[in-house]
């Protein structure tokens, strides 16, 4: 027999019983039952309860054995009594009978129970993520982290791309976010970086002539912690393809992404790819107020300006007489309660906004009646005037935010999404996407002026040079992402494969030809000999198991994450460096005030 076992903890059925067999795992919990002991015995496939009582020679040995030992058992397999059976368990219409027990290790006082839906501190779970991975729920996410890796791989090879690695340590690029330098050891006082993302590189294999490229790529990045969101590294699906168009692009990843959340999704309706909308990020933004947005929320954010200019109601009708402000109404329908407006009002001052203005209709003496602040203020022309663009009745509302649209935007977003949960609204079941396109390729800062990239800086603008030699903040890019149930899954481009072009484009945002040339000088000059169109995407990997997996934390299903505050508290680290080690990399560190 196997040093450690002849079958698995869910492997046994009725089919074994009256054999010898041997198991190892991990004692589950342990039962009395009047003097009977039980223990449910674990490994990663599942559990299969085994006893002993006096009459075993192993009993005094398994009266020691507590919760998280790692054990071996020798025994009969035996058929459980029909009342007993557990129909839950693959192994429910059995048990073991032990006739000789191992201790392969014993477990000290457990810092977190692994058996049971006990809910413990982040840090405490972190600190201790192995016993923490022992949960059913923590096995069951990372099986399922790993079943989607292996699946996105078999669709991209069924699609004809072959997956190519890229270099971990590289150079610094501007990708939005701040790098993780790495000192070089035989180049004093010059550093390495992590990549934030394979970009340059995956672009250098279409350079040289591969048509198809995919990877599971890990990427860094410094960035501040969220929910959605890993502060230092995460994994994405990689692609890209020369000679294609965005649709191409399209047409290629919604299949794949499509076909893993069915095959994962757990029965939940997932959209077909034909039926995935595109939207562009400006009407995104007015409708949703985010360029993430969440579809299965029917809500649609509509501008009412037109209202409120010159009307009784002096907040809005002044802050109208001000540039590039609007006034935006959130429909709410069912809404229409004084209840559930003062809830809302009260949830806009909470995220920093004065509050928020609502109307509600109701059934009146003479019919149909508009009523709030606002009604009594605009008057019932434009009252009236509203309800019918909105397309709302009576028990319906509609809730207002003015300004500048980036003042509130956000603000307005969350509240639809509030809205839409609250009333019912939003479906529960469902993966809806939305491809997010025409993507501004500049920003201006409001304060200095100065322009810089607000997203890929590697995009084609729509219009190529002609579009850069207007006006920046008018430049649209081939940039496109694609949200899911309001989390950006997917970014990508076609990118900008002409070295006159990549050089105005540079310009604009205050590189001039040599920084160009000296920051991205392989591609660059791989742009002189023959570059073919391309582009490609990136599907953010860790952020599609947490949909799946039907969870709001990022750090539910990544294996080993860090803390919000950027560290691994079971490794220690980030850790100080030994002086011995600075000196090795010519480094010193000053102390901060």
């Amino acid at each position: 027999m196997h040093a450690y076992r002849s079958h698995t903890c869910a492997a046994l059925t009725k089919d074994n019983v009256g054999q010898t067999v041997r198991l190892s795992g991990w004692v589950h919990r342990v039962r009395d039952h009047g003097g009977i002991l039980f223990i449910d015995l674990r490994d990663h496939y599942g559990v299969t309860q085994v006893l002993c009582d006096p009459d075993s020679a192993a009993f005094a040995e398994v009266e020691k054995v507590r919760s998280e030992w790692c054990i071996r058992i020798d025994g009969e397999v035996k058929a459980r009594d029909a009342s007993l059976v557990n129909p839950k368990l693959p192994t429910g219409e059995i048990e073991v009978f032990v006739r000789d027990i191992e201790v392969l290790g014993a477990a000290k006082e457990l810092p977190l129970m692994v058996f049971g839906d006990q809910e413990y501190p982040e840090e405490t779970r972190l600190r201790y993520r192995y016993l923490d991975l022992r949960r059913e729920a923590m096995q069951d996410n990372m099986t399922l982290r790993s079943d989607v890796v292996a699946s996105m791989r078999r669709r991209m090879w069924d699609r004809g791309f072959r997956e190519f690695q890229t270099p971990i340590i590289t150079a610094s690029s501007p990708e939005g976010a701040r790098d993780f330098l790495v000192p070089s050891r035989l180049h004093p006082g010059k550093f390495y970086a992590l990549p934030q993302a394979p970009q340059q590189f995956k672009q250098l294999i279409m350079m040289s002539g591969f048509d198809k490229y995919f990877q599971i790529a890990p990427c860094f990045r410094d960035e501040d912690p969220r929910a959605d969101r890993s502060p230092t590294d995460f994994y994405q699906l990689d692609l890209e393809m020369s000679f294609v168009t965005q649709q191409d692009i399209f047409d290629t990843i919604s299949p794949v992404l499509a076909g893993v959340f069915e095959e994962f999704g757990g029965g939940r309706k997932v959209d077909a790819p034909g039926e995935w909308p595109q939207i562009s990020y400006k009407d995104s933004a007015l409708w949703y107020g985010t360029d993430k947005p969440d579809l299965r929320n029917p809500i649609k954010m509509q501008v009412v300006s037109e209202h409120f200019a010159g009307s009784g109601f002096a907040i809005f009708a002044k802050l109208l007489e001000q540039d590039g402000t609007q006034i935006r109404a959130i429909p709410a329908p069912t809404g229409g309660s004084r209840k559930f407006c003062d809830r809302m009002n009260a949830f806009a001052q909470k995220e920093g906004l004065p509050g928020m203005g609502y109307i509600f209709w109701r059934d009146g003496a003479d019919g149909m009646e508009a009523a709030g602040p606002l009604a009594k203020n605009i008057g019932p022309e434009r009252t009236e005037a509203i309800r019918q663009q909105l397309g709302l009745g009576v028990g319906d509302a509609a809730f207002f935010l003015g300004g500048k649209p980036k003042s509130f935007e956000k603000v307005a977003g969350k509240a639809r999404d509030v809205i839409g949960a609250e009333l019912g609204l939003t479906e529960t079941d469902r993966f809806a996407f939305a491809w997010i396109v025409d993507f501004p390729i500049y920003e201006q800062d409001e304060e200095t002026g100065e322009i810089d990239f607000e997203h890929n800086p590697f995009s084609m603008p729509q219009g190529g040079l002609d579009a850069l030699n207007g006006d920046p903040m008018e430049v649209r890019g081939f940039q496109y992402d694609l949200a899911c149930n309001g989390y950006e899954l997917v970014s990508g481009a076609i990118r900008n494969h002409k070295p006159e072009v990549m050089l105005k484009a540079f310009e604009i945002a205050g590189y001039d030809e040599a920084e160009v040339k000296s920051r991205f000088g392989a591609l660059y000059q791989a742009f002189q000999y023959g570059a073919p169109p391309h582009g490609g995407c990136a599907a953010g990997i860790d952020r599609i198991v947490m949909l799946l997996a039907d969870t709001a934390n990022i750090r539910e299903v990544i294996m080993f994450p860090m803390n919000q505050r950027a560290e691994d508290l079971m490794m220690n680290a980030p850790s100080e460096a030994s002086s011995d080690q600075l000196m090795e990399l010519s480094l010193r560190i000053i102390p901060q005030d």
